[in-house]
């Protein structure tokens, strides 16, 4: 899922398990959004949304499961042996990868601010695009 090197992306997060794991470049916000939507509120998710590209899943692909509901946009992907969702492809950002704040390693994001996000009525809310824009800078060292 990323067109860098996995060795080049300095943070790291995966399921409650260990069977999935990801690591993934720097955010463009230092700020996570806890959603209050119908699924978001019920798995306690807070989103950091990082490009496609600078997010690489290097284990536990066969553990991968998806659900979908309403359009079928997003993919909510959970692992299978401990039912965790580590990390999405969100509707409102198909171009970026919505990573779970509760399940990157600690210490990795050593400052972040999460804020509430209304998703019962994110179609009203700005656009949150400017998250999963392509990295324009050079690669994470």
């Amino acid at each position: 899922m990323a067109s860098q090197d996995a060795s080049s992306l300095p943070h790291t997060g995966g399921c409650h398990c260990g069977a999935v794991r990801y690591r993934f470049g720097e955010p463009s916000s230092t700020t996570a959004l806890e959603c209050n939507c119908s699924v978001c509120a019920k798995k306690g998710a807070i989103h950091v949304i990082v490009p496609k590209d600078l997010f690489c899943l290097i284990q536990g692909e066969d553990f991968l499961t998806t659900y979908t509901f309403n359009t079928h946009t997003a993919k909510h992907l959970f692992c299978r042996v401990c039912g965790v969702q580590s990390y999405y492809v969100p509707r409102s950002n198909p171009d970026g990868v919505s990573l779970n704040l509760r399940c990157i390693d600690p210490g990795t994001l050593p400052s972040i601010q999460v804020v509430p996000f209304n998703g019962q009525e994110w179609e009203k809310q700005p656009s949150l695009h400017h998250l999963s824009a392509p990295a324009s800078s050079s690669p994470p060292s």
